[in-house]
């Protein structure tokens, strides 16, 4: 008989063929949810004249679906934390998925308003078990960069939402990007059978066959007999994982990054859903606006890879108040104008410091907080962060309503970045890394050898 311990197992084995599966699947899904996202952006000009809708009412429009996901966020995040990662997945890929594939068959703003929340739902829930799943199984040295691989796919379905609007709209009409979709329902059999339950669930649950099974894929060196137990640290027993936030000294960090998700998130979607329009206001065509568009998800990937590497070489809060800054000034200068290669530029550093800072903080609040509630944490800070979500798209529809100075309309983008700087400094560095470390050398058995 051996004693197990899945977390220092998990944390030194290395990248092999289980871990590129759950990184496609991963990248796979998270396209899609970024497609899902930025598809309103896409179409929301055709909307506004077929619907004959003002800038307030597009805003509108836009705020549901992050509404829908602020309550996905929260309720499927801490949802997964009881009932397993895998399941919730499952749920929040169906939610999105068809509902998104249903706005392409709406008939009235109020029923696209209303595909558009219940996709949310799923929207919502889907990013933060995503990277709580992929942080349970990746190695150690190699998490912040695996993650944000794995948020890059937001880019990447950011990019195909404008780049086929171009190829498809004009043929087939704005509805044909919305039925696109629908493809993840095709793959819901055998994503459900290959993507692998987190070991904390599993071990919680008592399913010891199913963890040494997973264990054996994550490190093919190890063996593994029915007799062996688990090692694990102790995780405190609660039934409301969300208090758990607020523990060990970890209040602050959580209320900080709360405001970081939020200012970021209020650039984000504003950006997503405003920046063709306000490139249009600038007098430029409605291709070149989509063009844009891909530019700030094309310098999203960018930044997020290369930031990436330098967070695992000199950690994430070191990394992103810069960025969180450069974004701020990016967008303030872009209300400038300039030649066509500095203003692709800055939308490309805007993109890096908006979309890339976000995946890159979602990153660092993974293994800020430990597994018990991290699907929890996530969750919560991306719902709050979707209140920001909301009000981004109200936002530009409100300024772009009372006919501001161009300058303006992106200052006002451009003050949350600096907000979410201020607040990022404040988080205590490596608070409870520290914590999980000498839990970690105080670790308890629980021994599951009758199972």
């Amino acid at each position: 008989m051996a004693s197990i311990n899945t977390t220092k197992i998990i944390a030194t084995s290395k990248f092999n063929r289980f871990h590129l599966g759950l990184l496609l699947w991963s990248l796979l899904i998270i396209a899609f949810d970024g497609y899902d996202l930025v598809v309103f952006g896409t179409v929301v000009p055709l909307l506004i004249e077929e619907w004959s809708l003002t800038s307030v009412e597009a805003g509108a429009m836009g705020s549901y679906g992050l509404f829908g996901m602020m309550f996905g966020a929260i309720f499927f995040g801490t949802l997964a934390d009881r009932i397993g990662r895998k399941n919730v997945i499952v749920i929040t890929v169906i939610l999105f998925s068809l509902f998104t594939f249903l706005c392409g068959f709406a008939q009235t703003p109020t029923m696209f308003s209303t595909f558009r929340f219940l996709a949310g739902l799923g929207l919502g829930g889907i990013m933060p078990n995503i990277i709580a799943l992929l942080t349970d199984y990746a190695p150690q040295s190699m998490r912040n960069l695996l993650v944000s691989i794995v948020l890059c796919g937001y880019s990447v379905g950011g990019i195909l939402a404008p780049l086929l609007g171009i190829i498809l709209m004009p043929s087939f009409g704005w509805e044909s990007i919305f039925w696109i979709a629908g493809l993840p329902l095709l793959l819901l059999p055998l994503m459900y059978k290959q993507l692998p339950e987190t070991s904390s669930h599993l071990i919680r649950t008592g399913k010891k066959k199913e963890l040494f099974a997973i264990l054996s894929k994550v490190s093919p060196g190890s063996t593994f007999t029915a007799s062996d137990e688990i090692v694990e640290m102790a995780a405190p027993e609660t039934k409301v994982p969300i208090i758990g936030l607020f523990k060990e000294k970890r209040a602050l960090s959580t209320i900080m990054f709360w405001i970081a998700f939020f200012s970021c998130l209020l650039m984000v979607y504003g950006l997503n859903t405003w920046l063709p329009k306000l490139m249009m206001e600038a007098g430029y065509a409605l291709n070149s606006s989509l063009g844009f568009l891909i530019a700030l998800q094309s310098g999203a990937i960018i930044g997020t890879l290369i930031i990436a590497r330098l967070c695992d070489k000199y950690g994430s809060k070191k990394m992103l108040i810069p960025m969180y800054a450069s974004g701020a000034v990016a967008l303030t200068l872009l209300g400038f104008g300039g030649s066509p290669f500095l203003i692709y530029f800055l939308v490309a550093v805007a993109g890096a410091a908006t979309i890339g800072a976000q995946n890159i903080v979602q990153a660092y609040v993974s293994q800020y907080y430990p597994a018990y509630i991290r699907s929890t944490a996530l969750g919560m800070a991306s719902g709050v962060g979707r209140i920001g979500g909301m009000l981004g798209p109200l936002l530009g529809g409100f300024l772009l309503s009372v006919s501001l100075p161009i300058q303006l309309n992106f200052i006002a983008f451009a003050i949350p970045g600096v907000i979410a700087a201020i607040a990022l400094s404040l988080v205590p560095h490596k608070q409870t890394q520290m914590k999980v470390d000498k839990v970690l050398s105080e670790s308890t058995r629980t021994d599951l050898s009758q199972v």
